[in-house]
């Protein structure tokens, strides 16, 4: 008898914990729950054997509902829509994969991207699902992704970025900022904010820090050097427009451009432009940096 542990990130899958509810099945909860998703949808999901239990087994349209009962699911979007970008690989060898990841490609599947992902692109060119991200960076956001290849060294990497042994560098092109004195350090509390996308700045202790320097000035636009020793979501484009600032074609920040689609001819200018650290594995020290540029 097999004692393998079905790991979800691994296989890609999305994990759901069933909430209380009147169900009669796993099938009519999902149904209530994922209301987008049509029950014939859900039918020929379970058919294919892309939804299973917590054994990695698939389940049967007759599992009967428990509360508190683990489900994993196969995310899919039909007729996803192509996104019209190219990411380079920047390094790959038998641990770690670098990739230079455009504007508007999201790292890993949320939402309307499955397919149109860094991960599974990068999952299909190195015929590898082992593959895994070491950190994000938004989908508006360019720049270096660092990817673990291998599961026995992965948690050397990961051990990197809580423990802040790992230097990053963002540019951003912004508001120029004369009355404020660079270089300078942001320090403020986020939370979440609203709508449910965006994070804000609240009271409360500091929980997030960004180095900031002005690297090139071009009259009202300057350049900036980013480096936040703290990695929450949407840091430097909240911190960036806190100080009056906002970075330059930002969609969420200072205000949310409504009905806003992709205007690839407009990307938010913020770059994740270098990555440093000693390799846990090896001992070597790595520096990589992106190809890719901000234009003014």
């Amino acid at each position: 008898m097999s004692t393998a542990v079905f790991n979800a990130a691994d296989h890609q899958a999305s994990t759901l914990y069933l909430p209380p509810g009147p169900w009669a099945t796993v099938l009519d909860c999902l149904c209530e729950r994922f209301a987008a998703i049509s029950r014939e949808q859900w039918l020929d999901r379970i058919a294919r054997g892309r939804v299973l239990d917590a054994d990695g087994a698939p389940i049967t349209v007759q599992l009967a509902y428990r509360e508190g009962l683990r489900i994993h699911y196969f995310r899919e979007v039909p007729n996803e829509t192509p996104i019209p970008v190219e990411e380079t690989i920047i390094y790959a060898d038998e641990h770690l994969v670098v990739a230079d990841k455009p504007h508007f490609l999201p790292v890993t599947p949320a939402g309307e991207y499955v397919e149109q992902t860094l991960l599974r692109r990068l999952i299909r060119r190195f015929d590898n699902p082992d593959l895994v991200p070491l950190h994000r960076i938004d989908r508006h956001t360019a720049g270096l992704v660092l990817f673990s290849a291998r599961k026995d060294t992965r948690s050397a990497y990961q051990a990197l970025f809580p423990t802040r042994k790992i230097d990053k560098r963002y540019e951003a092109i912004a508001r120029a900022l004369p009355e404020l004195e660079f270089p300078r350090l942001h320090q403020s509390r986020l939370i979440d904010g609203e709508p449910f996308f965006r994070m804000q700045e609240g009271p409360g202790p500091s929980n997030t820090e960004t180095r900031i320097e002005v690297s090139e000035r071009n009259g009202d636009w300057w350049r900036y050097g980013l480096y936040p020793v703290t990695g929450k979501k949407h840091q430097l484009r909240v911190h960036m427009a806190a100080l009056g600032a906002g970075i330059q074609n930002d969609p969420f920040y200072p205000d949310v451009l409504k009905d806003a689609v992709d205007d690839f001819s407009q990307p938010l200018k913020l770059l994740a432009q270098s990555l440093r650290f000693v390799d846990p594995v090896t001992g070597q020290g790595r520096f990589f940096e992106s190809e890719l540029k901000l234009a003014w």
